[in-house]
């Protein structure tokens, strides 16, 4: 079954285009690097909740939107070598300073798929 890498973040609406554009192009090279599907959801059904919720979760300001994503991969060592080799990729050197979103309200984790329906 494939391995799946998760994460949840809280992106400033009004940046919403830059976001894409960088989603986009990390998505060429965890590709590149074996994953099998890379997928961006922006926030559009995702309520405030009472005890947790997704916007608790990254401390969702006013001004931003959810984003959950995942990308697949084949199997956790193709992940564990593919995102290294991303990682080290020179197309995945950016300013962090210039990110559109607050990476350290970045919640992320990997998966092992127990079902695939």
């Amino acid at each position: 079954m494939t391995y799946v890498d998760g994460y949840l973040l809280a992106v400033p609406t009004a940046k919403k285009a830059e976001y894409e554009e960088l989603a986009q192009k990390a998505a060429v090279v965890f590709k590149d690097h074996g994953a099998l599907s890379v997928v961006e959801c922006w926030g559009d059904d995702v309520p405030d909740g009472k005890v947790t919720s997704f916007p608790m979760a990254v401390k969702k300001t006013d001004d931003e939107t959810v984003v959950f994503s995942w990308i697949t991969w084949p199997s956790k060592e193709t992940r564990d070598t593919g995102m290294k080799k991303a990682m080290e990729d020179p197309r995945m050197d950016m300013d962090t300073s210039k990110m559109p979103f607050d990476g350290q309200r970045m919640i992320f984790g990997g998966f092992k798929t127990i079902l695939e329906a």
